[in-house]
């Protein structure tokens, strides 16, 4: 994984039930734990408790009258063939993972660009998930592809078990179609991988005892060599056991080959390493810069105000500067986007010779587009949808010495109620090519999008959206679905969506999308108001929402309920806790909710940045007021909580989602527990578990919000 993928999504490897530095009081706590038996993922007695909630939650919710039609409604929108095939170019190719009724597990398949103009693209099949499983009696989940430019002919397959982050790679030629003999292949592991040439990679895995960080994520970088043992490997970077993980990344643009090593250090600072002959060279940045090379061109994104030389950028900044020159000493940047209370950069996508940015105006998206091809860079503003949201995906690939998409870039734009539509672009001009539409999912006539602000606790003001269904009106009534994740500097964008359109608007369902604390709606400042002491903002912005629906009769405390998953589960759970009074329906997904061993439990240590360390006294102090599994307690009036997870979530340990539904019913609370043995993270495995999992989610949300 590289630092980036890494840095977006906190995946993890491995669990740690235990550790032999525990601190008394740790010691203490744990003794006090009387479910630690529900953190053996794989336990019969763990297990059987998971069945015996899973039966009870089943029949409440599947005898729903709701239930067997939400579960149709939603598998025809996941299978719905007017989906927009996402790609990725490889060479000339264009490749799509798709998946559908006949194939669950999904078809890795391709296409040219010309074919995908098409209404109806012709598709090659490159790999049948389904049909590999079903032979190898394996569950099968796509993990991506890392392939050799600029052929791209030879690929490191990662495959995963039932969805796990945890994967095996294997290497698979495009060419024939198939496994290459003796080629390549690591056993399951969070693993690390990239190509040097097509007998040479470089490989970060579980190499035995000491080669993980504490993270569990890889801690060595070695160089393999095809044909040899991966015993022989020959280590050429080490982070430390304390980093988050290494990661190694090659560019292969010609005239600027480099290798980049760097460490993770926490979740949001990593120091980096070029390679140089045998030898490295630390980068010279502060350790949260985010850096890009291009070519001849070196990109800076500071998470914090930075003073270099005479100059002081703002924190969201993008600087651009000579390479060459920048490792030579000098510090010279063009700023290419400054931040402002309102604006910050939500991504940028780069041709040869321009910069397209995608900025977030009050979350909402706005195009502009730096031209580099000249003495004088050229700034223009590119006309495009407003508002809503736009996405960029770069086609250029600096890694063919001659490539015809130079130019182009993809950009698609949807909003609560316009479907996604995908456009090829060209850099220069504000036309564009509509490539792929997707049709309606429900009807939107009558409906509208609306965005507000609360005010938090402490003055500051929070934007959100409401998302009215037709004929609605604020009369204190409306079953509303208040949605919010608030964290890692992850935004919550406005998205269109079929599957809350038929379930939700459609059935007269209000649905608010919270831009609170945590998040990166307004740029790096946003998210550090809302992490470790300050992370009690997220929650009270949260629930600063929640009263300012209430208080514009939106809805009342009797129809409101609230979603989130992963740290967004932990959003609602602390909410839920210290606010039952706002909810009757509370969604939670796939949570941390153990805030004292969170870093002891799969991927929990890599995010010590966010929230703080358990074991240090001044940091559990904070920590300690708001972690769900120590707060909840008996005699107190909760809504009724549905938990799901999953037993093949690597990444969120499904203990934190047991033990929580555990004490709760010691402690005499109503609620529902379920979990998906397969899935992963993202709680389901293929479409028919999404349909179910889903189904089961908004059954009970009618059931406890409805009129």
């Amino acid at each position: 994984m590289k630092i980036s993928v890494l840095l977006a999504c906190a995946v993890a490897l491995g669990a740690t039930l235990g550790s032999p530095h525990m601190t008394l009081a740790q010691t203490a706590a744990n003794t006090e734990d009387a479910y630690r038996w529900l953190e053996d993922v794989q336990g019969e007695r763990a297990l059987t408790w998971v069945r015996e909630r899973n039966a009870v939650s089943l029949k409440a919710l599947q005898a729903s009258p709701n239930y067997a039609p939400l579960r149709q409604e939603l598998l025809a929108v996941l299978n719905s063939r007017d989906r927009i095939p996402q790609v990725r170019r490889f060479g000339p190719w264009l490749y799509n993972l798709w998946q559908d009724e006949q194939h669950p597990r999904g078809l890795w398949r391709r296409t040219s660009l010309a074919e995908y103009r098409k209404p109806a693209p012709r598709w090659q099949t490159v790999l049948d998930l389904d049909a590999l499983g079903a032979a190898e009696k394996e569950s099968w989940v796509f993990g991506g592809a890392t392939c050799l430019a600029p052929e791209y002919r030879l690929c490191l397959l990662s495959l995963s078990r039932g969805g796990a982050d945890a994967h095996v790679v294997r290497e698979f030629d495009t060419q024939n179609l198939k496994f290459v003999d003796g080629g390549f292949q690591l056993p399951e592991a969070k693993s690390e991988v990239d190509w040097i040439d097509a007998d040479h990679v470089y490989v970060g895995t579980d190499f035995g005892p000491g080669t993980l960080t504490d993270s569990g994520y890889p801690r060595v970088i070695k160089r393999w060599q095809r044909g040899s043992a991966l015993a022989q490997a020959t280590t050429v970077f080490e982070g430390e056991a304390k980093d988050v993980a290494v990661s190694v990344h090659v560019d292969r643009t010609p005239g600027f080959e480099r290798t980049l090593f760097s460490r993770a250090l926490d979740f949001y600072n990593q120091t980096s390493f070029l390679l140089l002959g045998e030898g490295l060279q630390k980068l010279d940045l502060p350790s949260d810069m985010k850096e890009q090379f291009w070519g001849a061109r070196l990109l800076l994104q500071p998470r914090s105000d930075w003073q270099a030389g005479a100059e002081k950028y703002l924190a969201g900044s993008l600087l651009l500067t000579d390479a060459a020159a920048y490792l030579r000493g000098e510090r010279k940047f063009k700023v290419l986007f400054r931040p402002t209370a309102t604006r910050s950069l939500a991504g940028y996508t780069l041709t040869r010779e321009h910069v397209i940015l995608n900025i977030s105006d009050q979350v909402a998206s706005r195009l502009e587009e730096w031209d580099l091809s000249g003495a004088t860079p050229l700034h223009r503003s590119v006309q495009a949808p407003f508002p809503g949201t736009l996405s960029l995906g770069g086609l250029f690939d600096s890694e063919l010495p001659q490539d015809e998409l130079a130019d182009r870039y993809l950009v698609s734009y949807a909003d609560f109620l316009t479907p996604d539509t995908l456009s090829l672009a060209r850099a220069g001009s504000d036309a564009r090519e509509a490539l792929k539409s997707r049709e309606p999912q429900f009807k939107a006539d009558g409906m509208r999008a609306e965005q507000f602000f609360a005010t938090s606790r402490d003055g500051t003001q929070v934007p959100y959206f409401v998302v009215w269904p037709a004929g609605s009106k604020p009369d204190g009534q409306n079953p509303t679905l208040l949605y919010g994740y608030g964290g890692f500097e992850v935004s919550m964008r406005p998205w269109y969506s079929g599957g809350f359109g038929r379930a939700w608007y459609a059935r007269g369902g209000v649905l608010v999308l919270a831009n609170i604390r945590g998040g990166g709606e307004f740029g790096p400042t946003w998210h550090q108001a809302a992490v470790k002491a300050a992370k009690q903002h997220s929650y009270d912005d949260f629930a600063a929402v929640a009263e300012d629906l209430i208080a514009r009769r939106i809805s009342t405390p009797r129809h409101l309920g609230i979603m989130g998953g992963s740290n967004g589960g932990l959003l609602v759970g602390a909410t839920f806790v210290q606010r039952p009074e706002l909810f009757n329906a509370v969604v939670c997904q796939v949570p941390l909710l153990d805030m004292r061993r969170y870093h002891r439990l799969l991927a929990g240590a890599s995010w010590m940045a966010e929230y703080g360390d358990p074991d240090q006294p001044d940091e559990w102090a904070f920590i300690s007021k708001y972690s769900p599994y120590q707060n909840v307690k008996p005699g107190v009036s909760y809504p009724k909580v549905l938990f799901t997870t999953s037993t093949r979530d690597d990444r969120v340990h499904p203990g934190h989602a047991r033990k929580m539904a555990a004490r709760m019913l010691e402690q005499a609370h109503d609620l529902l527990y379920y979990e998906n043995i397969e899935g992963g993270h993202g709680g389901a495995a293929d479409n028919e578990q999404r349909a179910t999992l889903q189904a089961l989610e908004y059954s009970y949300l009618w059931q406890q919000l409805g009129r």
